[in-house]
């Protein structure tokens, strides 16, 4: 089962009291934060809670790996690297990692000293209608594969791309 990348798009105001503790609980906090949790019964509940607040979907490996090299933060400030990984896991890089959580074989608290929550910048071209659902042309609720182009937007551009 792939893993799901739950972005936040919207903020705190006019915000449901039981979708303001479903989104502590999963570390949600600001607007543009992201989380990658295993697919199962309680996380898709607590994305029905929520659904008017974040946009979601099944995120590739290749994904995790260049949210992670880019915004993947250990504690103490400091940015992750392969060396690290090799040293705090089971596991040999990033990429590595990247394949197991999208198995489902591992999560990213299993790198001892590596922040769950990932900073990513608000998108390139911004947000269509963060208050409409992505179904109705907007960004919020489940996008499925189409959450691997809004990741994208909200990374750093490669090198040498216009």
């Amino acid at each position: 089962m792939p893993a799901v990348a739950v972005v936040r798009v919207r903020g705190h105001a006019r915000v449901r009291h039981d979708a303001v503790e479903t989104m502590e609980m999963l570390r949600l906090n600001r607007p543009n934060h992201c989380v990658i949790l295993p697919q199962n019964a309680t996380t898709k509940g607590m994305l029905q809670v929520v659904k008017d607040y974040v946009t979601w979907g099944e995120v590739g490996h290749e994904t995790v790996a260049r949210m992670l090299f880019h915004r993947g933060e250990i504690t103490g400030g400091g940015k992750l690297t392969d060396a690290y990984v090799k040293e705090n896991s089971g596991h040999q890089s990033i990429l590595s990692l990247a394949k197991a959580v999208d198995k489902g074989e591992a999560k990213l608290t299993d790198v001892k000293g590596l922040k769950p929550v990932l900073r990513l910048a608000p998108p390139r071209g911004g947000y269509r209608g963060a208050k409409i659902s992505f179904t109705d042309g907007g960004a919020l609720g489940y996008r499925g594969a189409e959450i691997d182009k809004l990741v994208d937007r909200m990374l750093p551009k490669p090198k040498g791309a216009k």
